[in-house]
């Protein structure tokens, strides 16, 4: 017979193995199942490892802006060594991240969960039923389904390269596709970025997005806009990327960086009256699938947030506390995204579009800070930023910001939104001195 436990959780990533152990912690029995590497996508092959190739990469342009302001000579990027430095980090993830499940006393099991049918859950062949069933088995990188598809690589891949290729080609224009251009780049090789319409990274400003590129262009990427790739070709001098327009580009490596898809095509959802599409696993606001006892959190859940590991977590702290106790729907904190180029582009909160469109309700001003001494003393080739404020409240509701510290800059934006910090309440604190703290009160 069948072991039965009060929860069983499919996916070993940030949000599975957050919620085994918050469930773990209330004294319910879980089991926890992971089909491919403990950890998931985020420490293994994903934010992490490319966050570590990145440290590189920011030295490098940091080193690159001062030359000639107290700096001669910018630094050439040691790809074997940054890979080794990458290895030190992530291969140990997937036995510790095993090892701490089990010095919790969680079950695990290796293997692809399948629903059978309702209530009949195997793994492998092997039945491990749940009372209540939650799904967090994330996303992977989707492949354009071209002529040719079969010489794509991926981000993991990439993040994976023994060495850096001469010319390197990534098709699709979201902060994946950029944020590895940029390192590709870094490293010395010749990169185009194919996008299939005008407006790469739409999600993000257009303005601050135009700039971004023309920074990019200047550290030498190219950008290919328009082309809807209909052949990839593999010939003597390479890999060749062409059109229905005339477009032809020969490279050595062609990355897919055209989204991902939920990890929900393989688990026999079908069979227990669960639906899913290109955005993930139908929920509802309590993260409920239409199967009263089956949920789905992080990545692979269609909810109208970003697909971020710290929602990840978010997600899987609110389920843990809704299966001991019902209570309020789900309600998402404002949360801040970001694209790691160089510089870096970021936005939180209402944006400027938006804003726009709302006169009334909303003003936005639009700052120009390369000489703020913050940017000056960096020589940070430009820093821009658009705020949006609330017309009636005066209280900041909206940010986005471009330069090499946009990432730290939308973290405190982020906490003056979220909090409700008005300018007046902002002067009453003293922060260090010059620092991109001491800049928020000029913002708004």
């Amino acid at each position: 017979m069948a072991k039965q436990y009060d929860v069983v959780v499919i996916g070993g990533g940030p949000a599975g193995t957050a919620m085994a152990s918050g469930l773990k912690s209330q004294g319910k029995s879980v089991l926890i199942v992971e089909s491919d590497l403990w950890g998931g996508t985020c420490p293994n092959r994903g934010c992490d490892p490319k966050k570590i190739l990145l440290s590189a990469v920011e030295a490098q342009h940091a080193a690159s802006n001062l030359q000639g302001h107290g700096l001669s000579g910018v630094p050439t990027i040691d790809w074997p060594a940054l890979m080794t430095t990458k290895h030190g980090y992530t291969d140990g993830i997937n036995d510790g991240t095993l090892g701490g499940l089990q010095s919790q006393q969680i079950e695990t099991l290796h293997g692809q969960a399948y629903f059978r049918a309702d209530g009949q859950l195997t793994v492998d062949g092997t039945e491990a039923n749940g009372t209540d069933v939650v799904i967090a088995t994330g996303q992977r990188p989707a492949i354009l389904p071209i002529t040719g598809h079969e010489y794509f690589q991926t981000s993991t891949d990439f993040l994976d390269l023994a060495t850096m290729p001469k010319r390197v080609t990534f098709v699709g224009g979201g902060y994946v596709g950029f944020e590895l251009a940029t390192i590709a780049r870094a490293a010395g090789a010749e990169v185009h970025l194919i996008h299939h319409n005008d407006r790469p990274l739409k999600a993000f400003d257009a303005d601050l997005v135009d700039a971004l590129m023309t920074n990019l262009r200047a550290q030498g990427i190219t950008f290919d806009l328009n082309v809807e790739l209909k052949q990839l070709t593999k010939t003597d001098s390479g890999l060749q990327l062409s059109d229905e327009n005339g477009f032809n580009l020969t490279t050595d490596l062609v990355i897919c960086s055209a989204g991902r898809l939920p990890n929900a095509d393989h688990l026999g959802l079908e069979n227990v009256g669960v639906s899913y599409n290109q955005h993930g696993i139908q929920v509802n606001d309590h993260l409920q699938t239409a199967n009263a006892h089956i949920y789905a959190i992080g990545d692979v859940s269609d909810t109208p947030v970003p697909k971020l590991t710290p929602l990840a977590g978010y997600e899987a702290r609110y389920l843990v506390d809704e299966l001991a106790h019902t209570g309020a729907a789900i309600s998402y904190p404002v949360t801040p995204t970001q694209v790691y180029a160089a510089p870096k582009l970021a936005e939180v909160g209402v944006t400027a579009a938006v804003a726009e469109k709302q006169p009334a309700k909303y003003k936005v001003q639009s700052l120009d800070m390369t000489k703020w001494f913050t940017y000056y003393r960096l020589q940070t080739p430009q820093a821009l930023a658009k705020v949006v404020i609330d017309a009636q409240t005066g209280l900041l509701v909206g940010a986005s910001c471009l330069s090499d510290i946009a990432d730290e800059m939308i973290n405190y934006l982020t906490i003056l939104i979220q909090k409700q910090i008005s300018l007046a309440e902002l002067k009453q604190l003293v922060v260090a001195y010059p620092t991109p703290a001491s800049d928020l009160q000029y913002l708004y």
